[in-house]
This record gives structure tokens, C-alpha cells and sequence, in this order.
């Protein structure tokens, strides 16, 4: 097994693994995916920091568990802002982010019917770790591109810098390792 960093976060103890990014910057592996005590338990302890709301957005697909574990004990909505058009989305709009974790731009979708969903709504950023912000950043231009007011951006883990960041709301801070 290689290097990991060891946590605890909402009570449950984790090992990340330790993975490089650069030739200078590693980070610490968070994935929520198969994970159901994490994402329960991260889920709870975010609901009980975050404002009201009545809808969740998060981008596909790492937020995905998350986003669905607070709506599921929460307001009972939620949408995925797609890396792709699919087939079923009409008049889909876009954004385009670069991600810390991604070697390329990525471009987010929301489909008319999202759209009008989310229109008017107090809607909730969630995502599983907010690091550069850029992810986050691409989201919130969606909102309001649609017209949604947003009252929060949460995440279970803000890493590096984000930690600082007074308009996150998180769980645990995530350090950065620098070679």
C-alpha cells in the first residue's frame, strides 16, 4: 500500500490515499463513491450547518452520493449538472471549468426542464471537496444564469487555501502536500 493521510471526518475514520497531481503537488484521494456510512453520516452533519433551502445542485459525478443523501433528509430535490448532453436534455445550457483533479476543461450541462426547476429557488452548492473553487465557482454561474438565488456552498472537505475561504461552508480541512 502506498502513502495515505488519516482522518476523521462526521466521526469516521478514513486513510486517503496520497496521489500525485503534478510534479510538485500531491493530494489526498476523498471518494465518496461505495462508501454509504461516509456519505450518510457526512450528509447529516452538513445538513445540520447549512441554510434553508429547497434544492440541491452538484456537478457529475463525484458530488453525486453526497447531493442525494441531503436531499433524501432534506428538501427532497436535487440536480446533477452533467459533463455531457445526453439524449433526454432539451436546450441544454453550459459552462466550462477546469478542476484541480482534471487534466482538461470540462463543460457543465443543465437541461431546460433543470433550468426551470431550479428558476426562483433557494438553491444549495454541494459538492464532496472544494479546492481551487473553480468547480464551484462554474456552478454558481450557472444559478444565476437560470435565475436561482444561492444561499450555500457546501462541502465535506475544503482543501488547501479553501479552508480559508468564509464563504464555504465544511466539515474538515484537507491539506495540500507539496513536493
Amino acid at each position: 500500500m502506498g502513502k495515505v493521510y488519516k482522518m476523521t471526518i462526521a466521526g469516521c475514520e478514513r486513510e486517503l490515499p496520497i496521489c500525485p497531481i503534478s510534479d510538485t503537488l500531491d493530494i489526498a484521494g476523498f471518494v465518496m463513491f461505495g462508501d454509504v456510512e461516509i456519505t450518510e453520516k457526512t450528509a447529516k452533519a452538513l445538513m445540520e450547518k447549512c441554510p434553508e433551502h429547497d434544492i440541491i445542485i452538484t456537478a457529475e459525478s463525484k458530488g453525486i452520493p453526497l447531493a442525494y443523501e441531503m436531499a433524501r433528509i432534506g428538501c427532497r430535490q436535487y440536480v446533477v449538472a452533467r459533463k455531457g448532453i445526453k439524449a433526454y436534455m432539451t436546450n441544454p445550457i453550459k459552462v466550462e471549468v477546469k478542476s484541480i483533479t482534471t487534466d482538461h476543461i470540462q463543460t457543465l450541462y443543465l437541461s431546460e426542464e433543470d433550468c426551470a426547476m431550479l428558476k426562483g429557488k433557494r438553491i444549495l452548492i454541494v459538492d464532496d471537496v472544494i479546492s481551487t473553487g473553480e468547480s464551484l465557482s462554474a456552478l454558481e454561474d450557472l444559478v444565476h444564469e437560470i435565475g436561482g438565488n444561492v444561499v450555500g456552498k457546501a462541502a465535506v472537505l475544503a482543501e488547501g487555501d479553501a479552508k480559508d475561504r468564509t464563504d464555504i461552508i465544511y466539515l474538515e480541512p484537507l491539506p495540500l502536500f507539496f513536493k
